[in-house]
């Protein structure tokens, strides 16, 4: 793996945006821009947390509280850095409170992942944070469904949803959503995830074995935040209680030389988010940040945004500072580019048509 690019070498935004690719682990509670929040609050009569020209700055902040008391959301407490950050999401989503609305935030986030070059994302959505539709949550993915529906019918980016669990739901409540997912099957809900502050809650796998056993009975893919803020036991309960077929984040698995056999063994995928991981602490800089080392150990990595608004980035920008940081040439970028379809939940169609499609940009043979 090259570390000294020549100038020919470096990896442009323009270029990242050509690549044809997926994105799998990025947040639909992290995309809202700033124009999405203005009007939310505007039509909901809500006040902002603070200047509207600084709104993103104070969402990393720990100290980060909303001006209005949201009802039945569930971040709850976290560790530092994070737990502000999950606040400022409680308040965003807040902001959502009819069907209109909601299709309206889809149909956004699909035209932004066309703008990077997205061709599929497997979204992920945790309907806690949605506090205006605590005992609604299916009808928040029908509404979901419907703006993706409309910006596929547009020619923009597929886009399916993992329906994610958060780490302080207790056993019942989890198994009653996914035999409510699975008695009623949901437009688009393809995945089951858990995510949440891993350090707050402390190990989960064992709470929500039985729930992910009947996702998976039920043909639900699974996808597990693990190995963040906590170490690699979480990557280990990951796999071997919660039968997950990805992992996002899972960079702190770089600690245990045996479960990186595991990962290369089971062909078990990471959905690496450098910048996330720098913002929120988990490393202190992008030197810092374990991904190339993974990648020379043979673990299949793709490269992804997490939350990208209140981060203040894109998924072209990521890859243009993963790419000037680690040495990282064009075919590399386009490995991460091959890698996102193969570890992504579209269907065996979509799949095909987007290895065809990065073929013929001339850089990865289809399958």
């Amino acid at each position: 793996m090259p570390h000294h690019l020549t100038r020919a070498d470096r990896v442009d935004e323009q270029q990242i945006r050509a690549l044809p690719k997926a994105e799998v682990h990025v947040h639909l509670e992290g995309t809202f821009a700033l124009i999405d929040l203005l009007t939310l609050a505007r039509e909901n009569g809500v006040a902002l947390p603070g200047p509207a020209a600084t709104l993103f700055d104070i969402a990393t902040h720990d100290e980060f509280e909303a001006p209005e008391v949201s009802t039945g959301g569930g971040s709850g407490a976290g560790s530092a850095g994070l737990s502000g950050f999950l606040r400022f999401l409680d308040w965003q989503c807040g902001l959502v409170r009819t069907a209109d609305q909601a299709a309206r935030v889809a149909y956004a986030f699909a035209a932004r992942q066309s703008s990077s070059g997205v061709r599929y994302s497997d979204v992920i959505v945790n309907p806690t944070h949605w506090n205006r539709w605590v005992g609604r949550e299916l009808a928040l993915m029908d509404a979901l469904a419907g703006g993706f529906d409309a910006a596929s019918q547009d020619g923009l980016c597929e886009v399916n949803i993992a329906y994610s669990l958060l780490r302080s739901q207790s056993r019942a409540h989890a198994e009653d959503v996914v035999r409510d997912l699975v008695a009623r099957a949901p437009r688009r809900v393809v995945a089951l995830s858990v995510d949440g502050d891993e350090k707050a809650t402390g190990r989960t796998g064992e709470k929500f074995r039985d729930a992910f056993a009947l996702a998976a009975s039920a043909g639900l893919r699974r996808t597990v935040h693990a190995g963040e803020s906590s170490g690699p036991e979480g990557v280990w309960d990951a796999l071997d209680l919660l039968q997950a077929e990805r992992i996002d984040h899972g960079v702190r698995a770089i600690e245990d030389p045996a479960l990186i056999e595991r990962l290369i063994a089971d062909g078990v995928s990471l959905g690496v988010c450098p910048r996330s991981n720098v913002t929120l602490g988990i490393y202190p800089d992008w030197a810092s940040h374990p991904l190339p080392r993974l990648v020379e150990a043979g673990v299949a990595v793709t490269l992804n945004t997490d939350d990208p608004a209140p981060l203040g980035s894109s998924l072209e920008s990521d890859w243009a500072v993963t790419a000037a940081t680690f040495g990282f040439d064009l075919p590399q970028m386009a490995v991460f580019a091959a890698q996102s379809i193969e570890a992504s939940f579209a269907d065996d169609d979509i799949k095909s048509r987007l290895r065809h499609e990065l073929a013929a940009h001339g850089a990865v043979a289809p399958a």
